[in-house]
């Protein structure tokens, strides 16, 4: 009798084990925000200080960008590359912040070096935008920013882009080896903002100043040659409006 209780005190415990390594595991699968929905609110502190996102954030778009590591190389080159484009990020209406699972203490002294550095044959600017401490993994769990099969603590590289009325717009994700491109998050932005009157589309490599699709072709008979003034087509189902160019626009 004794060695029964024995042999099942054993394999409870066992199961327990297992069932503890499971849940903890499944606790370290998050869902990720998609396309559409509302962004998810959060309070955190940053460098900045206190921050309630989105909505501290106002009447503007917004990027969310988590990293993996403080002090880490691609992130801290990915970091100085945003500080050259703040200004330029600013002109369009939109707020950057930047979020990892390291404490504020690290964001602070992270901040401070990164200002120091001479990159790219440029000094780094002051940077304005907030580190926002997320050691508890509450943002990361809100935004599925933790993907457990490689790393249980540490964000991949997520971008999020949400516009003026809190709705994610943009949802991107890269690995912890890969930096992201500050050109391409410039030309998303753009995009976006080119198409949120639901009337345009922008085709395969657009960029800002370039000729934009439309949804509704001008002419109720496709099939005919009759192309109004300002629009082009390539097919029946393929339409462009011209635009306008700015002399600062980029050929």
């Amino acid at each position: 009798m004794k060695r029964m209780f024995v042999l099942l005190t054993v394999i409870v415990f066992s199961m327990t084990q297992v069932w503890s390594a499971d849940e903890k595991k499944e606790n370290r699968s998050f869902r990720i925000p998609l396309i559409g929905e509302k962004a998810p609110s959060f309070t955190a502190e940053s460098t900045n200080g206190t921050i309630v996102f989105p909505d501290d954030f106002g009447n503007s778009w917004k990027v969310l960008m988590s990293h993996p590591q403080d002090f880490s190389p691609v992130c801290s080159t990915e970091l100085l590359e945003l500080s050259y484009i703040q200004d330029e990020l600013k002109a369009l209406n939109v707020k950057l912040a930047v979020v990892s699972t390291d404490p504020l203490a690290d964001h602070i002294q992270w901040k401070k070096a990164l200002e120091d550095i001479f990159y790219e044959g440029k000094p780094t600017p002051k940077i304005k935008f907030p580190f926002i401490d997320d050691e508890a993994l509450t943002i990361a769990k809100l935004y599925g920013m933790i993907h457990s099969a490689t790393n249980s603590t540490k964000d991949v590289r997520g971008v999020f882009i949400i516009d003026p009325n809190n709705i994610i717009r943009s949802v991107q994700f890269y690995p912890l080896e890969v930096g992201r491109n500050s050109d391409e998050l410039l030309r998303i932005v753009n995009a976006l903002q080119a198409t949120s009157s639901n009337k345009y589309m922008t085709p395969a490599n657009w960029t800002s100043g370039n000729d934009l699709l439309i949804k509704v072709p001008p002419v109720t008979d496709q099939s005919t040659e009759n192309v109004p003034a300002g629009f082009y087509k390539l097919a029946w189902f393929i339409w462009y409006e011209k635009q306008q160019k700015l002399p600062s626009d980029k050929e």
